[in-house]
């Protein structure tokens, strides 16, 4: 069976750094996209960031250009969010998934099938 496990999150004061792991596992077929996203209370889900696992093209969300990087260790199995320079406004429950289909929209979530149970990131200032 498909799953995704989210690790790394945490409590940060603005300006620090954390990086989130998934480990996949289960997965029968490739994987076309994974994502990462996150939900703050009251808020939509977010799409943070996304990358082709078989060409390395990598999405991200303006609000995160530029802080957040990421990135995929194939034999692992695991995928990875860099996160630096945080902010309050990064504060939210981050989830990873993954897609097997075609995806048209990397950033978009229902275009995925798999979602891991999320990893909390707290920022305060």
């Amino acid at each position: 069976q498909a799953q995704l496990v989210e690790s790394g999150g945490g409590s940060v004061q603005a300006g620090g750094s954390l990086r989130l792991s998934c480990a996949a596992s289960g997965f029968t077929y490739p994987r076309d996209f994974l994502g990462w996203f996150r939900q703050a209370p009251g808020k939509e889900r977010e799409g943070v960031a996304a990358v082709y696992p078989r060409g390395d093209s990598t999405y991200y969300a303006d609000s995160v250009k530029g802080r957040f990087t990421i990135s995929q260790d194939n034999a692992k199995n695991t995928l990875y969010l860099q996160m630096n320079s945080l902010k309050p406004e990064d504060t939210a429950m981050y989830y990873c998934a993954a897609s097997v289909g075609l995806v048209r929209v990397p950033l978009l979530g229902k275009e995925y099938q798999y979602w891991g149970q999320g990893t909390q990131v707290t920022v305060s200032s």
